[in-house]
């Protein structure tokens, strides 16, 4: 008998602690599937000096990745699809976006990196971005690959699965 009353007590409590995700909300990010949430981001955040607004980028496969410099999983993710990225037969655009609160320490993370993403931008609301709060990276960081209609065909992909999905 004490063992059910044990079980029962811990399906409440857990069940009680579910019931405060909302319903229907993914917790863990968008999903595959998705279409991508279209975003702009002004010139001043980009190491290019140009703005980049996601929809112009319709036509192409675009790898989202959404990174910050004190993330070691994420900029080791980084590094590995920006080896690949290049040799690619396939056009891919890549559009890099950091999460950090100062543009020195993103300027030389990139450098140190050597990231080649046509270019790398920064949002320095960090965690409280609008853009961060609409991909809900509240789970972490990691990456989409958009097909050319910006649908979400895959996310968080490695080097080699990314060579697999874009034929490489």
């Amino acid at each position: 008998m004490k063992y059910y009353v044990k079980w029962i007590i811990a399906i409440i409590f857990v069940s009680s602690f579910t019931s405060y995700i909302p319903k229907g909300v993914s917790t863990t990010g968008l999903s595959v599937g998705d279409k991508a949430p279209d975003f702009l981001i002004e010139a001043a955040q980009s190491t290019a000096d140009r703005p980049m607004e996601l929809s112009d980028l319709r036509g192409k496969y675009v790898l989202l990745s959404f990174w910050a410099t004190y993330d070691a999983p994420s900029r080791a993710r980084n590094a590995g699809l920006n080896f690949i990225t290049n040799d690619l037969p396939t056009a891919l655009e890549v559009v890099s976006v950091s999460f950090d609160d100062y543009r020195s320490i993103f300027n030389e993370t990139v450098r140190n990196d050597r990231l080649t993403a046509h270019a790398c931008y920064l949002d320095t609301a960090g965690t409280h971005s609008s853009l961060y709060k609409t991909y809900r990276l509240n789970r972490g960081f990691g990456n989409y690959l958009l097909d050319a209609d910006g649908i979400i065909v895959a996310k968080n992909v490695s080097s080699d699965e990314l060579k697999t999905l874009i034929g490489g």
